[in-house]
């Protein structure tokens, strides 16, 4: 008697060390591995001039780092600030550079890591954000946390409008 062989269509998925955080009532997650850091919240110094979810500049450690309202970037209607508002200091792989980034998000909520195995593909259709910025969803007992893609949320067109590293 031989043993089953593993079909060669079903793709496995290696487990995924992320930071989850909220926005509203959803829960989101990207790869440890592209967090520099978490800070607090501070309001970011105005640049005139970007898209409207550019905020400005925050220090980190004498660097100017563009930070951008990831609510509005990923279509969410924005909130103000509470006590739980922090910055994700992201280093956004692009195709001919690193960008850092700082990105507001309403809480952190973990570090955790995801296995492989319950990775799903991203949905198709039914979802607040495009689906083209998800790269997988998880479920949870309390609901599904979306694995985002940000080299493909911050790789687009609108990255070009951001102003250099100061």
């Amino acid at each position: 008697m031989t043993a089953p062989r593993p079909l060669a269509d079903a793709p496995t998925r290696d487990d995924l060390q992320v930071v989850t955080f909220g926005l509203g009532r959803e829960v989101f997650a990207v790869p440890v591995v592209l967090v520099r850091e978490i800070l607090d919240y501070q309001v970011p110094s105005h640049v005139p001039g970007g898209p409207a979810h550019f905020l400005g500049l925050t220090d980190v450690r004498g660097q100017g780092v563009p930070t951008v309202d990831f609510r509005r970037r990923l279509g969410l209607p924005a909130v103000e600030p509470t006590l739980a508002t922090r910055i994700i200091i992201l280093d956004v792989p692009l195709p001919d550079r690193i960008l850092a980034l700082g990105v507001v998000i309403d809480r952190v909520l973990a570090v955790s890591t995801l296995s492989g195995a319950r990775i799903e593909p991203a949905p198709d259709i039914g979802t607040a954000w495009r689906g083209e910025f998800v790269d997988g969803v998880v479920r949870e007992a309390e609901g599904f946390v979306v694995i985002l893609d940000v080299a493909r949320i911050f790789g687009s067109e609108d990255t070009a409008l951001l102003p250099a590293e100061v």
